[in-house]
């Protein structure tokens, strides 16, 4: 058995890995090849592109990089004609993964999306690609079948959100945590995104937000920790921080600590995405900020259909995290909100208890697992000879439902 994967993302990166292995324990000879990054490599994949490395966002960038991302979609279609895998798997990045997914099907090859694009917030159209490209839609919110059932596509299933696993695997460095309780004060997380133009865009504002608030404590202590992907977002986030004079700040700059940082946290500021997922998990009052341009906000807002942008949000269909989406400085805003769950401890209680109470009903563990049954379900015909080779079985999970506009 032979999967073509196809990721662009860190988290993906990451849900592909753990994807294999589910795979793996059922089918011990299945062969895994693909786009994605370090983690896939590290699970036995085999890259054919490190596509993760050219994650990139908003128009004028994708543009910038047309042309790789053309030569990419040829290259899968060679591999798909001389090798021919049974079956591509497509997760989340979709601009890219559509060209991948409309490739493999005019070869005949079944396409899965795992976590799929979430177009039912922001371009409800494309659910026309998922009609005519995607054979299986493996969803990650149990929302989306649903949705796409009503909109004639019959084989999507809710499996849950791989990054509940990841979390409950998830082992924190002990000691790094211990010396960082033993300074005074409390923390406020500044979690500006994995992406570089994320960090950009982002990190600015956030460190406006902090010296603000620095300054209104009088006297009374604060830390502040910044939660980088990489080593050289690390060294960007330093050199913003000494450009902006902001060196006597209490602020330390840390790469791949976000784990403990969250867990070390009273309070944060974050970008939309995932690590919002982890925020929910650890009930921790938390602002989220999307910085973009006007032109490209002025763009967005004919395409984007839902109420909220965080993923959190999305799921409680309401605002349990204060959102922003704008190109604008709302440092006040950030600062106002850590204020308030800093000084009133009824308040942050509340806003983690709403956390809390939506982690309790959203939280399905086992997403990789019950994926990675459906995949080699339909990939591999059971002995009662009862399903063939593009069928697959039901699999029941148990969560809420909530409707979704399109």
């Amino acid at each position: 058995m032979r999967i073509f994967l196809s990721t662009g993302e860190p988290s993906g990166d990451l849900h592909a890995a753990n994807l294999i292995g589910s795979i793996r324990a059922r089918q011990p000879d299945a062969e895994f090849v693909g786009f994605g990054g370090p983690r896939m490599t590290e699970a036995g994949a085999t890259l054919l592109y490190p596509l993760v490395e050219l994650s990139v966002m908003w128009f004028l960038r994708v543009l910038l990089n047309i042309n790789k991302f053309i030569g990419l979609v040829g290259q899968a279609d060679r591999y798909f004609e001389e090798h021919r895998p049974d079956a591509v798997v497509l997760i989340d990045y979709p601009g890219f993964n559509w060209w991948i997914a409309r490739k493999a099907k005019a070869r005949g090859i079944p396409v899965f999306y795992y976590v799929p694009p979430q177009i039912w917030a922001w371009a409800g159209w494309r659910v026309k690609k998922v009609q005519r490209f995607v054979d299986h839609v493996l969803c990650s919110l149990p929302f989306e079948p649903a949705w796409y059932h009503a909109r004639g596509v019959p084989q999507a299933k809710f499996v849950g959100h791989p990054y509940f696993d990841e979390l409950k695997e998830r082992v924190l460095d002990e000691a790094f945590l211990a010396s960082e309780r033993a300074k005074p004060g409390p923390v406020v997380a500044l979690l500006p995104g994995s992406r570089t133009q994320e960090v950009t865009r982002n990190t600015p504002i956030m460190l406006r937000a902090a010296a603000a608030l620095a300054a209104s404590r009088q006297g009374r202590p604060v830390r502040f920790a910044v939660a980088c992907l990489r080593d050289k977002h690390k060294a960007m986030v330093e050199a913003m921080i000494a450009e902006a004079g902001l060196g006597a700040l209490p602020i330390e700059v840390h790469a791949a600590r976000t784990p403990e940082l969250i867990r070390l946290a009273d309070v944060a500021w974050a970008v939309s995405g995932s690590v919002g997922l982890e925020l929910m998990m650890e009930a921790l009052p938390t602002v989220v900020l999307y910085k973009v341009k006007r032109f490209d906000l002025m763009v967005a807002r004919h395409f984007i259909k839902s109420k909220y942008i965080s993923l959190v949000n999305l799921l409680a269909d309401a605002e349990v995290m204060p959102e922003y989406l704008t190109p604008y400085d709302v440092s006040p805003e950030l600062a106002n909100w850590a204020a308030r769950w800093l000084d009133d401890p009824a308040e942050r209680a509340k806003a983690a208890a709403a956390l809390a109470e939506l982690r309790g009903r959203v939280a399905v563990p086992g997403a990789s697992d019950r994926a990675a049954d459906e995949i080699v379900g339909v990939l591999r015909p059971q002995a009662s000879g009862l399903r063939g080779p593009h069928e697959t079985r039901s699999v029941r999970v148990d969560g809420p439902s909530r409707g979704a506009t399109a």
